[in-house]
């Protein structure tokens, strides 16, 4: 018995080696550092440790997060874990070390103690975050980290039109830019009715109120800046009664500890489009408001124009902005079109235009013109060469909030570092970070749930990669020659299975509901997709081989399949715009579709 017992323990020790080996592996610092430089030696946290804060970060979002990290601390002892900001006596020796540029940050690991250094209150949070993913190691390496964004904003506006995210989804969404090194989130859904037309001139009933109070309250527990925006374009006045209406509301969004805000004047049409008129709204808002409070951020503009596509150069709607917009004051911009990655020419036509620095207004992974779909695929097609010439990124999500963290934290790596930044693998570590221990099902998932198909803004994504060549082998050979390609049809047909599987088990996870819940049809929808994708490779085999039954039983089944997937896309999200549940439709359910037509062309003869 006693042998036994010394064997399981041997057994769980070499498990928990192995366990502790794989996290090491598999480990990242999210976003990627601008410098790392680690050993392979580490350091345990001792029981007895001493905790030091700098003055300036007295109860701080930087201090609190460091309080929850390391709760047990005492007076004095061997082991110091120190924070602050340059200045502050605490990290005196470390000022040379800290860099030079808003919200960096110094790191030290050694046998003594950590020390987190701060160029500033932002920066120090940010370093006791990257701390917070080393502690999730089974020891600290020693370690020096060096750090910066490349971006000066980084973040979110909930900007699309359908469903509002929900208060918890917000409240999610908020720690999610903490964790992740982003910095604004801009609250301008655009089917509330107090942030847009008619209500924008009221003030927000008590619940409401009390929920964006409580949004503001988490934004700052994660050195989150919340802008709220508002939409008076559709209906505005251009008169001193709405002019006021407009500071009315302002100074009731400032009660509720609002502490920046943007006008946005996007997809309207009529009087408030008027370039002077916006122009003298928003100088008026920047003198008599922002600058009159003294403690609020820079006012943001969304124009009427804003997309290259939209632009009429010769009716000088930019041009007026540039020239007589307060230059304090930051114009979005979406990009060539509506829906367009952003590069260096991107930057050099609007720059000039705007006399300022764009702030760019990314459109993805926002889904509300592809509705049927989810945009799960890896962030890719921005420049890695445009830190210098961008004010600001932030992305426009999806209404699915939980399954847009998956653009998003490859969004934050991004624009954190872009020469670092390697869309495969930080989509893959996105996977990992919102299921981690369902990953491998939910990339096999995500893999085939990125295009967007056919659409208005001719915006595509890659889908279904590691599976394209042998769709192909597969179509072309059996449509060209009437033949099976054997090796293709292993490879599709074991994807099938990997599907099947998929689905069961996220459908079946207890990690993360408010995810699951999200794509619960589209899940439905892939499992049936799967099975009928086996179905029309057993239909395939079936004719080649001359076995007319099996070939009758599984294009029954086929059939079968088909209507059940039917019903699913016309039972579940039916929204007035794209109503329906699609998945694999870049390149599965075309080729599964067109390779069960003609098995059942050449069956009957034709």
């Amino acid at each position: 018995m006693v042998l036994m017992k010394n064997i399981l323990l041997l057994w769980s020790l070499l498990l928990l080696c192995s366990w502790a080996e794989a996290v090491a592996q598999d480990f990242h610092l999210q976003p990627i550092p601008q410098s790392y430089v680690g050993s392979e030696d580490s350091v345990s946290v001792p029981a007895k440790y001493s905790l030091q804060v700098g003055a300036a970060l007295q109860e701080s979002a930087a201090e609190q997060l460091l309080c929850s990290l390391f709760p047990d601390a005492v007076a004095s002892s061997g082991f110091s874990v120190c924070i602050g900001v340059k200045g502050d006596k605490s990290v005196r020796k470390y000022a040379a070390r800290i860099p030079k540029k808003p919200e960096g940050y110094y790191l030290k690991i050694d046998k003594e103690g950590i020390v987190v250094a701060g160029a500033d209150r932002r920066g120090a949070f940010y370093g006791v975050q990257t701390l917070a993913q080393l502690l999730s190691l089974p020891k600290l390496p020693l370690a020096e980290v060096t750090d910066y964004p490349d971006v000066p904003y980084r973040g979110v506006v909930e900007g699309f039109y359908g469903i509002p995210w929900s208060r918890e989804a917000r409240l999610s969404q908020l720690d999610f830019y903490g964790r992740n090194k982003m910095n604004i989130y801009i609250y301008g859904p655009k089917d509330d009715p107090y942030h847009s037309s008619p209500n924008w001139r009221k003030p927000y009933p008590a619940q409401e109120a009390e929920q964006l109070k409580e949004l503001v309250e988490c934004a700052r527990q994660n050195e989150v800046l919340f802008y709220w925006a508002i939409h008076p374009g559709k209906d505005i006045r251009w008169n001193t009664e709405d002019r006021e209406l407009l500071m009315e509301k302002f100074e009731s969004m400032y009660r509720l500890g609002i502490r920046a805000f943007a006008v946005f004047f996007d997809d309207i049409s009529g009087e408030g489009t008027s370039a002077e008129k916006q122009v003298e709204l928003l100088n008026y808002l920047h003198h008599n408001f922002v600058k009159a409070k003294g403690d609020v951020a820079p006012l943001l503009m969304c124009p009427t124009e804003y997309n290259r596509l939209w632009t009429k150069l010769e009716g000088g709607y930019l041009t007026t902005l540039g020239n007589k917009l307060h230059p304090d004051i930051g114009i979005l911009w979406t990009g060539d079109k509506v829906v367009a990655c952003i590069d260096k020419p991107t930057m050099q036509f609007i720059n000039p235009l705007l006399k300022r620095k764009a702030f760019i207004w990314w459109n993805f992974p926002v889904s509300d013109y592809v509705r049927d779909r989810l945009l799960l695929g890896a962030v890719y097609g921005n420049g890695t060469d445009i830190k210098d010439d961008i004010s600001a990124f932030i992305s426009n999500p999806m209404e699915h909030a939980e399954a847009s963290k998956i653009a998003l934290f490859s969004i934050a790596d991004y624009v954190w570092n872009m020469k670092a930044y390697d869309s495969d693998a930080s989509w893959r570590r996105a996977i990992r970070d919102l299921m981690p221990r369902h990953a491998a099902a939910l990339q096999t998932f995500a893999s085939h749930n990125s295009d967007l198909g056919k659409n208005e803004h001719d915006f595509r994504r890659e889908e279904s990669e590691q599976l394209r060549p042998a769709l192909k082998n597969l179509q072309d050979a059996y449509c060209r020659e009437g033949k099976l390609d054997a090796a293709a049809a292993s490879a599709v047909n074991e994807e099938c299975e990997h599907m099947i599987a998929a689905a069961n088990q996220l459908l079946a996870a207890d990690e993360n509901p408010a995810f699951i819940r999200e794509i619960t049809p589209w899940l439905m929808q892939f499992k049936l997709q799967g099975e009928y994708g086996r179905e029309v490779l057993r239909m395939l085999a079936a004719q080649c081989s001359g076995d007319k039954t099996k070939f009758k039983n599984a294009a029954s089944h086929a059939k079968a399949l088909q209507v059940l997937m039917t019903k699913i896309d016309t039972t579940y999200n039916q929204n007035g715009y794209q109503p329906g549940v699609k998945t694999g439709s870049c390149c599965l359910q075309p080729v599964f579709d067109l390779l069960y037509q003609e098995a059942v062309r050449r069956d009957s003869g034709r």
